[in-house]
């Protein structure tokens, strides 16, 4: 195994360009219910973190069952004026969110950035847009449903439980509530402990564009929180996404109570690079996939599988555009890796590596001198001499690392893609149009890119296969969560 070590100094220095716009967050945020927020009957709160500074930015407040039951009668209660809406009249309320959240992309990609970490060119160029592409999407569904599924009536499931991650809060936030509500539905969220303020502000757009009160309600809280709507007796659907051992949880919780449910779950995601791939590309797409969301994403191409041939190729091509990665304030429009979204997640993602190095694997990271102090931060990191029983190789990490391994054959890579109790998504680099396919047609995974990664459209639908969860979001399979066909 070759050793990289390199070190560009100061050649990739950039001046910084912090984004200045200044954000309003409220000192403390309560409960958005019935077309208000309201203060929790628990009395309770928790921080919400700037994981870059440590700072504090606001104080959320923790629902208890019965702030959780106040939401769910309220969704109930809205539940029968919503659906019998005029379908034309519900897009219309989904064409004012997305025009809206069109109006405020920078307040709310700042904020963001803020309350999760990210960089804030993420959050500007994806997480934002694509929010509002979900919005607009599914508005124009809302008066077609009868014609996405022909021959059956169309009618919606009733009052929707949804629970989203920390890793995309407002892009999980549209993903649910845009077809929910397309399709008649009403819905009582619960956002993730640590990246509350976008669905909060969120909030605020419902109220400026007139939503009907109660047809969205936002509890803000822990796992009890969620545990309490999930398994609340009012509720007819529940959607989750989040982590595969929730989701078993869940689906123990919602077995026998005639409850739909819909998981979005954990990935080991496979990037496959053939010997004909444009190899410039295909880094790209790594770096794409893996680090420049720290890894903070489910489907990420954590499973590098490179060709024998061009393995030295693409592994010195890595550890250049590695070193070329700028990691510091999320804030400042140059940077690549932002912050670790929590002290925990940091911990977490810190064993992995420390059990990569124990378990005999070759740990490379770029020499970034200028680490801030305070925060919680994880230089980019990339393991060689990976073997498929490796820790690292097998579990899902949720942090910048990346595992390397080869392969001779298509059937090889094919073999080791599909060693994984997983199935969310896979990558494959070729040239071939045909060997594309013809791997595509075996990978044991719901999205499969060919020659990109982490590209999404509100018109595909997303989901997995196995541990990676049941159900689909986004296009025309993604209605079907929301409806019962009769």
């Amino acid at each position: 195994m070759k050793k990289h070590s390199l070190n560009f100094g100061d050649a990739w220095e950039y001046a910084p360009a912090p984004d200045s716009t200044p954000v309003v967050i409220a000192k403390s945020y309560g409960l958005f219910i019935d077309g208000a927020f309201v203060s929790p009957q628990s009395r309770k709160t928790m921080p919400t973190i700037n994981p870059a500074t440590e700072e504090v930015l606001s104080k959320i407040a923790v629902a208890s069952a019965a702030d959780v039951d106040k939401a769910v009668a309220s969704a109930k209660k809205a539940l029968p004026k919503w659906k019998r809406l005029p379908a034309k009249e519900r897009g219309k309320y989904l064409f004012r969110i997305a025009r809206r959240l069109q109006e405020r992309a920078r307040e709310f990609a700042i904020l963001e950035t803020m309350d999760g970490g990210k960089p804030i060119k993420e959050s500007r160029d994806v997480d934002i847009p694509e929010a509002a592409k979900h919005f607009f999407y599914h508005a124009g569904w809302a008066d077609k449903l009868d014609y996405a599924f022909p021959g059956r009536e169309a009618k919606p499931v009733g009052v929707c439980a949804q629970i989203i991650p920390w890793n995309f809060p407002l892009l999980m936030a549209a993903w649910k509530i845009a077809p929910a509500l397309a399709c008649g539905n009403t819905v009582v969220l619960k956002p993730a402990e640590t990246t509350s303020l976008t669905a909060l502000r969120l909030a605020e757009i419902f109220q400026e564009v007139g939503l009907p009160d109660g047809v969205v309600n936002i509890v803000t809280g822990a796992g009890e929180t969620g545990a309490a709507l999930a398994s609340h007796k009012g509720v007819d659907k529940v959607a989750f996404t989040g982590s595969t051992g929730v989701g078993k949880l869940l689906a123990e919780m919602t077995a026998g109570s005639g409850k739909r449910l819909s998981l979005e779950l954990g990935g080991k995601s496979p990037n496959i690079i053939f010997e004909d791939a444009s190899i410039d590309q295909a880094v790209e797409g790594i770096i794409t996939g893996i680090y420049f969301n720290q890894g903070h994403v489910c489907c990420a191409g954590s499973r590098l599988f490179v060709q024998e041939s061009v393995l030295e190729e693409v592994t010195t091509k890595l550890a250049i555009r590695m070193q070329s990665l700028r990691m510091g304030d999320p804030l400042d429009k140059n940077t690549d890796v932002g912050a670790i979204n929590s002290a925990g997640q940091l911990k977490t993602i810190q064993g992995y590596i420390q059990c990569g190095k124990k378990e005999g694997a070759l740990l490379h990271q770029p020499n970034h001198r200028k680490v801030p102090k305070k925060g919680f931060w994880c230089r980019p990191a990339w393991f060689e001499g990976v073997q498929p029983s490796h820790t690292i190789a097998r579990e899902e990490i949720f942090g910048p690392v990346l595992a390397v391994m080869s392969f001779r054959t298509p059937e090889e890579a094919l073999k080791r893609a599909n060693n994984t109790p997983y199935g969310l998504a896979a990558g494959i680099w070729t040239d071939k149009g045909s060997k594309a396919f013809e791997m595509a047609s075996q990978i044991k995974a719901g999205v499969i890119w060919c020659n990109t990664y982490n590209r999404f459209d509100a018109a595909s639908p997303f989901g997995g296969f196995k541990e990676s969860g049941f159900g689909r979001e986004g296009g025309r399979q993604g209605l079907s969560a929301y409806l019962e066909l009769v």
